[in-house]
């Protein structure tokens, strides 16, 4: 199983030749680290993942959480595989020593949580929010709040939760109802609904932190009116014993396509005298600070979607060379022996789609997190910023690019089974359906569209995409150096779309300028996209410079492995990027054929 969940030569690859993620190991944080505490770590992630995650995959997915009007049952599996990470200290794997940690970089991190996507991505899903649940009370919680939850959070013990939607409101969160009425001791009595809450309520943890948006009456309207506010499952006593059980109530369950292992519920809040809630930091900062949490779970979403479609990759890869089927084309004689369906030409072609997509994802996704690992530890405060700010304009590519493209790539692992993969006897149907959220939750594509036009390349006077395109323009300039003329041809195509993305880019905020929004961002999942192909290709440019330099030494496998590269890089620039030509065009166009579509007319 443990070779189903991704190749280890690949993340190596991503890890230490293409991101060179043991430079890390010079600074003060990360001393005590080198290779080979982050491959032990990887290495236990991986066994923990293959042994107790995998196992029970497919068990919570035909049993999913069923809710009795008392409590939640979960198939026990859920709960044992909670313990073994919480137990290896993976809750805490990039939190300081003093807090009971590794100071594992976010990059090695990461990686190590792509295991348990790839493995179960509804059980991970538990781990995933607590992670980043603790995270956001660590940067705005007070002292008392942080000394209440932040043990337990990281230990397990507790497990948490993120509340922003609700059933009239959807992701338009200025039009939230929930609120929170100021009480005499300083807490906060909550009211309201909360619809499609992961995790929500379960019995797999002593308690549940939600944290949750609502409004205090009297606040400004909209999203300036937001405030943010701890509502345990529980109450916590100072010394950190449980105390009476909160008004916070199951109303039911949301029966899911996919990722059924993971509980999705409605909550009432306030059904008695109302929830008891702690403000965090400032009134009405509450989506400001979310946004800690969202951003961060955006960049999950894409891991988890790009782990999805990379397992489906490995088991179509496996299945292609086992299933024989048919003969070569010119091969006449059926007294010969059929081929393995990967001596087909077409099944090669997607394929290599597949790798073009998850390895491609993938390097996106640690990029990422290399990132935060920049904006946390480079040396200079310049350095420090301009990670941030890459960051910021990378991350609705980060969480959307992989959503759409590695679910293709699921898309792609049934057709390689043929009509196998059409049934539950494969793990493929199962891995599509639990990818097909990912382009969904977090903000859907058209909201991530509308955060990178609307918002992040115009942020600054475009300062953080011009950022991005200086990042590219050194690879290029390493591209010229090179002998290939296939890694010159892919640096001009590369060049081009650069070229074209930024004069898209002027035109679209020139409108957005003028007064023309509507018209501006009614192609705003189209800009999206063809960002997010850039960005990929860029990507894959600088892998096939590290592959191009290393296969003149590498031998056997070795060699197969960097020309594999090499072949995925030729790929998407040939088969790929091409497709943002037709997008350019319609953007740069202004094209009115979606915005000026009647409801009358369907």
């Amino acid at each position: 199983m443990q070779d189903r969940l991704i190749n280890r030569r690949d993340l190596a690859f991503i890890l230490y030749e293409l991101l060179q993620i043991e430079g890390l190991c010079g600074r003060p944080r990360y001393a005590d680290h080198s290779r080979e505490t982050f491959d032990a770590a990887l290495d236990v992630a991986q066994r923990i993942a293959a042994e107790h995650f995998a196992p029970h995959n497919r068990k919570a997915d035909l049993n999913e959480p069923v809710f009795d009007g008392t409590r939640v049952h979960i198939i026990p599996e859920v709960k044992q595989a909670l313990d073994v990470f919480c137990q290896a200290g993976l809750m805490a794997a990039s939190r300081d020593y003093e807090q009971g940690g590794m100071q594992l970089p976010a990059t090695i991190s990461q990686a190590c949580m792509a295991m348990f996507d790839a493995a179960n991505i509804a059980t991970a899903a538990y781990p995933f929010l607590t992670i980043a649940n603790a995270n956001l009370i660590e940067a705005f919680g007070s002292a008392a709040q942080k000394r209440l939850f932040l043990p337990h959070l990281l230990s397990g013990r507790f497990l948490g939760t993120m509340c922003l939607s609700e059933p009239q409101a959807g992701s338009s969160l200025s039009d939230i109802r929930t609120r929170a009425e100021p009480h005499a001791e300083g807490s906060y009595r909550l009211f309201g609904n909360k619809m499609w809450i992961s995790g929500g309520e379960h019995e797999l943890s002593e308690n549940i932190v939600h944290l949750v948006l609502a409004k205090i009456p009297g606040g400004p309207p909209g999203v300036k009116g937001i405030s943010l506010f701890i509502v345990p499952k529980y109450l916590v006593n100072e010394n950190g014993s449980l105390g009476a059980r909160n008004d916070v109530a199951l109303a039911g369950l949301n029966h899911k396509m996919g990722y059924r292992g993971t509980t999705n519920c409605v909550l009432n809040f306030g059904e008695r005298d109302g929830a008891i809630g702690y403000l965090v930091g400032e009134p009405h900062q509450g989506l400001a600070y979310m946004f800690h949490m969202m951003n961060e779970a955006r960049i999950g979403v894409g891991l988890g979607a790009v782990m999805l479609g990379y397992s489906g990759y490995l088991h179509a890869l496996a299945y292609a060379r086992e299933r024989a089927q048919g003969r070569a084309p010119g091969s006449k004689d059926a007294t010969q022996p059929q081929v393995p369906i990967i001596g087909h030409a077409d099944v090669r072609r997607m394929l290599l789609a597949q790798k073009s997509y998850v390895e491609g994802g993938l390097a996106l996704c640690l990029y990422a997190a290399r990132l935060m690992d920049e904006q946390r530890t480079a040396p200079g405060e310049r350095e420090r910023r301009e990670a941030g700010l890459l960051l910021e304009v990378l991350t609705p590519m980060v969480k959307s690019w992989p959503a759409q493209w590695c679910l293709q790539a699921n898309d792609l692992a049934i057709q390689v089974h043929g009509g196998y993969g059409y049934t539950r006897e494969y793990p493929v149907e199962q891995l599509y359906r639990d990818n097909r959220l990912n382009p969904i939750h977090e903000g859907t594509h058209g909201i991530q569209a509308l955060d990178l036009l609307g918002r992040k390349a115009g942020m600054q006077d475009g300062a953080g995409l011009q950022l991005l395109m200086r990042e590219m323009q050194i690879t290029l300039r390493a591209a010229r150096k090179m002998e290939s003329a296939e890694l010159k041809r892919c640096g001009e195509d590369l060049l081009s779309a650069i070229d074209r993305l930024m004069e898209t880019t002027r035109n679209l905020l020139c409108t957005l300028g003028n007064g023309e929004a509507e018209l501006a961002l009614a192609n705003a999942s189209l800009y999206l996209e063809a960002c997010g192909h850039v960005v990929v290709a860029w990507l894959w440019l600088k892998q096939a410079l590290v592959a191009v330099e290393r296969i003149g030494c590498a031998e056997g496998v070795e060699r197969d492995f960097y020309q594999g590269k090499l072949q995925a890089c030729a790929y998407f620039y040939r088969w790929e990027l091409p497709r943002t030509r037709h997008q350019f065009d319609l953007l740069n166009d202004l094209d009115r054929t979606c915005l000026e579509m009647q409801d009358t007319w369907y």
